[in-house]
């Protein structure tokens, strides 16, 4: 039978590559998370510039209305809290200087869970594989989450050590958790459709495919629209 995350964290930290990932890829949590009083937060580790398909489009100016977006869509959802890293798109390397900046953040922010892109899942059938920027996202964040925030001699510069009790990982093809959002669907849509750089085809477009995706996890979930994770128990 799924399992259905019923609990509601004190404090959520979502880690993605670009400034669109959070929103699709667990908006509606977050949204039903900060609804129920948790204090969600994103950290966002690329600038976003290289995401067009467009020569015309100056990667300046696109950074500028990729972070617009993102506050945008910030404000629906319902984050407290919203930062950046400012990595160069295609640049992410799980180096020693990027898990520093990231434990630095989990040390500051002390959240009970970290949501960020599943690594290990690369492969979506013949017409899409991960891009590398959610596959180092991914690794960076579980090598700084465990053991390195939670252990004080790793990166001592950074704050006090914090166990981060759970990670659940988004876009995974092994889902062994689900959260309901049926209640925050429509905003995590709304979210969504604020990155318009990204959907030429239109947000309610973008908004309609999320709803899908929705609903197609909801069926495995046992209600109508839900947000699949591949859930790691780490203690805390």
């Amino acid at each position: 039978m799924a399992e259905l995350l019923s609990e509601v964290p004190h404090r959520a930290l979502a880690v993605y590559a670009h400034p669109d990932d959070p929103d699709v890829s667990c908006g509606g949590t977050l949204a039903a998370w900060s609804a129920a009083g948790c204090e969600v937060h994103t950290l966002i580790c690329t600038d976003g510039g290289k995401g067009t398909a467009d020569p015309g489009l100056e990667p300046k100016g696109l950074i500028v209305a990729r972070a617009e977006e993102a506050a945008a869509a910030a404000a629906v959802v319902g984050l407290a809290g919203q930062e950046f890293l400012g990595v160069p798109d295609g640049e992410l390397e799980d180096v020693a200087w990027f898990r520093e900046a990231l434990v630095s953040v989990v040390r500051r922010l002390r959240p009970d869970v970290v949501l960020c892109p599943d690594p290990t899942a690369v492969f979506f059938g013949q017409d899409y594989f991960n891009h590398r920027d959610h596959r180092i996202t991914g690794f960076a964040v579980l090598d700084a989450v465990a053991p390195a925030a939670a252990m004080p001699h790793y990166f001592p510069e950074a704050g006090p050590a914090h166990q981060v009790a759970t990670v659940l990982l988004s876009g995974t093809l092994e889902p062994d958790v689900w959260v309901d959002i049926t209640g925050t669907v429509e905003a995590k849509g709304a979210a969504v459709a604020c990155h318009r750089t990204q959907f030429p085809d239109g947000g309610e477009w973008a908004a309609t495919a999320m709803r899908l995706a929705a609903e197609d996890a909801g069926r495995r979930a046992g209600v109508p629209c839900a947000e699949g994770f591949r859930r790691l128990r780490l203690g805390g």
